[in-house]
């Protein structure tokens, strides 16, 4: 298969974001853009947990149900939740009902705050494994080296559902690489916005 499409409008794209408009929209404004704002980074990687076994096209149509239902992953809030709003949030028809990945977040916001308090900021710390070169062709790896680092020392920390491949998937949409393919209209964009991009905690 192609790696890349041609979309209503003439413009080339990745072949991924075919399916919808939602995913094109997504890809087009927010997928490999640089990220350092915490609750952004927070969020993401609490929802590539939720997609575990699902399609990002899953998550995506419930996206605002999920930050209804976490406090905008806000993660102090999210830390305090207790036994009642895992209750709350299994009975919420608006987002995956999954205990263990609910736990997960709430136990990883926990971990986000001590994490915060030690670095300074999550954003200093993940960017910390932002590859030194472009892994591989676009779209060709689902773990890169830096992936599994990132979710050994993750998982250390006490963090849940940040397997290598989940943390690959974060990498990509927050950034850490540009693995859009070649040809992409986007991909220079987010080169451009990479290269302006103030690394925190440098």
């Amino acid at each position: 298969m192609s790696e890349t499409m041609t979309g209503p409008d003439g413009r080339v794209r990745c072949h991924w974001c075919s399916a919808t408009q939602e995913y094109v929209d997504y890809h087009d404004t927010e997928w490999g853009f640089p990220v350092d704002d915490d609750r952004r980074l927070f969020e993401k990687l609490s929802l590539e947990g939720f997609q575990a076994g699902l399609s990002w096209r899953t998550i995506l149509a419930k996206r605002e149900n999920f930050r209804a239902a976490f406090h905008q992953f806000d993660p102090d809030r999210v830390a305090r939740f207790d036994t009642h709003d895992v209750e709350r949030l299994l009975g919420d028809a608006g987002i995956v009902r999954h205990r263990g990945k609910i736990e997960a977040v709430i136990n990883n916001a926990r971990r986000a705050r001590e994490l915060a308090g030690q670095v300074g900021s999550l954003a200093a710390f993940f960017w910390r494994y932002e590859p030194a070169t472009q892994p591989a062709a676009p779209q060709t790896v689902s773990t890169t080296p830096e992936s599994i680092a990132l979710s050994k020392d993750l998982k250390k920390l006490g963090w849940k559902f940040v397997g290598p491949t989940t943390v690959y998937a974060f990498m990509q949409a927050m950034g850490l690489v540009n693995d859009h393919a070649a040809g992409c209209v986007i991909r220079q964009e987010v080169e451009n916005a990479r290269s302006r991009f103030k690394r925190p905690g440098r």
